[in-house]
């Protein structure tokens, strides 16, 4: 295969959400190139994402970026999607006695944003029928959380970039990266491209693009999610029910295509790689689902584990490095990148080309120094 060279106004490292909804920005208002190691974009954690539109989850900036990419969400582009990229699905915070107080904070902080209420044990079980009985106290109800048909947000960002004369360039891996005049230049295993603007978003492996760059360390953590189908208990008539969620995130279970979707919401630390659900994981899940609902799981029908990626503080890291001129942070979105990528992406477009932050996403609360590479809670 001959190699290519070729010359950009950006590149851009990594093809899941991150990338392909900051290249699509990008793309129509400067020459971009978007590099995806492996042959299909999306395959670590974009495509391994359960995702769920849910406001009230995650730090402030994320909480921000979220509010602010409902808009996009309820009316994407024309021709972006072929169906809606939304589809109601309330969600159920679940507390046991003695999980009460963390559960009253959580209401007392969505209220302010969001229509929630508060349910006691017997109302709790109307809305999640599956409950043990005696198993939790208390429960808020979010009528305001969605599903998210990740598949389609993703090929929809990857169909625009391309329409807005985007290059996506698969089985390309990064092997060096190296400052030049006033630009970079990417050595790929699919060849050498240079731009002035080099974009991070490698995703579980972006802080081995920014060693290779020698720009300051952001300490992400990748962390393996593991999650599970199981079948549907007989007669069961809550599939248009809430997902719902253990208040200290041990657990969730949410009603998927005709089967349970269940996941002991695991946060364990790992190496970037082709993540595998481990056995001890599946045993801990299977175990906290049977403690908390009626349910006798004999079978596993499908399991798989991804990569979430956090720094210390869990906002995401948006914005140019302050060591090395050129280099562009869009990395640490953890749980949140799918939810809150429209907004996250149309922010760090206007930080690329030097705009200010757009106001609509500035009036949802949102503070640009919350995900700076330079902030203090990224110090090692």
């Amino acid at each position: 295969m001959q190699e290519l060279d070729d010359m950009a106004d950006a590149v851009v490292i990594g093809a899941g959400i991150a990338g392909a909804s900051l290249a699509a920005e990008l793309a129509g208002k400067m020459r971009v190139i978007m590099l995806e190691m492996e042959r299909h974009p999306g395959y670590h954690t974009t495509g391994r994402s359960a995702a769920v539109f849910a406001p009230n989850y995650g730090p402030a900036g994320v909480r921000s970026l979220t509010r602010a990419s409902r808009a996009f969400f309820d009316a994407p582009p024309a021709n972006f999607a072929r169906a809606p990229l939304l589809t109601r699905r309330d969600i159920l915070m679940i507390a046991r006695e003695d999980q009460t107080d963390p559960l009253a904070e959580l209401f007392k902080e969505a209220s302010v944003v969001t229509s929630v209420q508060m349910l006691d044990a017997e109302v709790l079980r109307e809305h999640q029928p599956l409950l043990r009985e005696g198993y939790a106290a208390a429960g808020m109800l979010d009528v305001g959380g969605q599903d998210i048909d990740v598949a389609a947000l993703h090929q929809g960002y990857l169909r625009q970039f391309k329409a807005r004369g985007g290059t996506l360039i698969t089985d390309a891996e990064v092997r060096a990266l190296l400052p030049e005049g006033e630009g970079w230049v990417v050595e790929a295993t699919q060849g050498r491209f240079t731009a002035p603007v080099v974009v991070n978003a490698a995703g579980a492996w972006a802080d081995q693009i920014g060693r290779l760059a020698q720009v300051e360390a952001i300490n992400l953590v990748p962390k393996r999610r593991t999650a599970m189908v199981v079948a549907e208990p007989d007669g069961f008539t809550g599939r248009d029910g809430p997902i719902t969620v253990d208040i200290d995130e041990n657990f969730y279970l949410k009603p998927d295509a005709g089967r349970l979707l269940i996941s002991p919401a695991d946060e364990t630390p790992v190496d970037p790689c082709d993540v595998q659900p481990d056995e001890l994981d599946i045993a801990i899940c299977a175990d906290r689902i049977m403690t908390a609902f009626s349910l006798d799981i004999r079978r596993i029908e499908n399991k798989w584990a991804g990569l979430r990626s956090f720094v210390a503080d869990k906002e995401p890291v948006i914005g140019f490095s302050k060591v090395a001129p050129g280099f562009f942070w869009m990395a640490g979105q953890g749980g949140y990148g799918i939810q809150s990528a429209p907004a996250a992406a149309e922010m760090a477009a206007a930080l690329v080309q030097g705009l200010p932050v757009p106001g609509h996403i500035v009036d949802h609360g949102f503070d640009v120094a919350r995900v700076a590479p330079d902030r203090e809670a990224l110090a090692g």
